[in-house]
């Protein structure tokens, strides 16, 4: 089972933005699609963004689309999400997983990280 980290998350004003990294430490890590959710206080776990195997094509949820890019470095075994525009609604854990394409966007991953915290606040 591949083992995912995320790093960069932080506390920032709103309009800010932050970087966020998952790294994964797996030989077959381009073998993955890729994902992230989040969870905010007392709220259900929320789809963010994914990306395939390849790289090439990202998915959004409507919530983030046009404010957030994710993108993957299969070299580096690194994965990013680029979050700009930040709203106090985004505000909440971000967990990375991994795991086939379909299940993942479903929230279905073979592996998560631990989670890191974003807060979107003056």
């Amino acid at each position: 089972q591949m083992q995912l980290v995320e790093s960069g998350g932080g506390q920032v004003p709103p309009g800010g933005s932050l970087r966020l990294s998952c790294s994964a430490s797996a030989h077959n890590f381009s073998t993955y699609a890729l994902v992230w959710f989040r969870q905010a206080p007392e709220k259900e776990r929320e789809f963010v963004a994914a990306i395939n195997r390849a790289g090439t094509i990202p998915y959004y949820s409507n919530s983030v689309k046009g404010r957030f890019t994710i993108s993957r470095d299969n070299a580096q075994n690194n994965m990013i999400l680029q979050m700009d525009r930040l709203k106090p609604e985004d505000t909440a854990v971000y967990y990375c997983g991994a795991g086939e394409l379909r299940s993942v966007i479903g929230g279905d991953a073979d592996s998560w990280g631990q989670g890191i915290q974003v807060i979107v606040s003056s």
